[in-house]
């Protein structure tokens, strides 16, 4: 896997580092073309890929995909996309570290199959049993704090909290909760699904999370590789004002033109 050395600015996960903050799904887009020149412009950390969705036999989607892949010279994160039971998410994750050579698993099971939203009640378990099987796991889940912690505590070294149901676009539906996520876990948060526009990226990265996961927002636009770059560029910027810190709102105006040695005028 292609990494940097750590830095300020580096995103770290389970103690490798990585220069970019953005990591792109490979879905849903217009043509591989589109979908290479578009990693090309936003040079993801990592990108990801679905055994389930794409299949890991050339016959059943051609061989194109996977040479695609393999020439991009990003880190490849499977994907447990689909999976609805303990069993079915950790078999495709057994299956994905072999056709893909690595120990990643983006952690997907879901409990329900129209807002696609995690199955709470079972996705610790299932984390538990990856970790315990050498994956590093990166949970995707809602932003419910005990939850999170509980990932956290069998032994996630980061979690990828929704700020939306997936592929809505809709941006952080909850903000309270997820500044609430990001100022009481101390790990690496990865803000996945939900995000439609660069300014969304912004925000959950000025407000201190660590990365963001993008696909429909991308591949879905009228221009996805433009949209790529916008999206790394925010996800650069809001990264750089959460470290430079924000100034505090105001009740009331503040001046913000110093008076001293003004002349000022006075009426007779």
């Amino acid at each position: 896997m292609s990494t940097s050395s750590s830095s300020p600015d580096s995103l770290t996960l389970y103690g490798q580092s990585f220069d970019s903050r953005l990591l792109l799904g490979t879905s849903r887009y217009p043509s591989p073309a589109v979908l290479e020149a578009a990693v090309e412009r936003a040079r993801p950390a990592m990108v990801t890929a679905s055994l389930r969705r794409q299949g890991s036999n050339a016959a059943e989607t051609g061989s194109h995909f996977w040479e695609l892949l393999r020439s991009l010279n990003v880190p490849v994160l499977p994907n447990t996309a689909g999976c609805m039971s303990i069993q079915e998410a950790v078999t495709t994750a057994q299956m994905a570290r072999e056709v893909f050579d690595t120990p990643w698993i983006k952690l997907e099971l879901i409990g329900d199959d129209y807002t696609l939203q995690p199955d709470t009640l079972n996705l610790v378990e299932a984390a538990s049993i990856l970790i315990n099987d050498g994956f590093y796991v990166l949970p995707y889940t809602t932003y419910d704090l005990v939850l999170c912690q509980r990932l956290v505590d069998v032994g996630c070294q980061a979690v990828m909290p929704w700020a939306a149901p997936i592929g809505t676009g809709r941006g952080p539906v909850n903000p309270y909760a997820m500044q609430m996520l990001r100022s009481r876990l101390n790990v690496p948060l990865i803000v996945d699904a939900g995000l439609g526009l660069p300014s969304h990226a912004c925000q959950v990265m000025e407000w201190g999370f660590d990365a963001v996961l993008l696909n429909t927002a991308v591949a879905l636009s009228q221009d996805p590789v433009a949209m790529a770059g916008a999206f790394a560029d925010a996800v650069d910027a809001g990264h750089t004002a959460w470290r430079a810190g924000a100034m505090q709102a105001q009740d009331a105006a503040q001046a913000s033109t110093p008076v001293l040695g003004m002349p000022f005028w006075h009426n007779n």
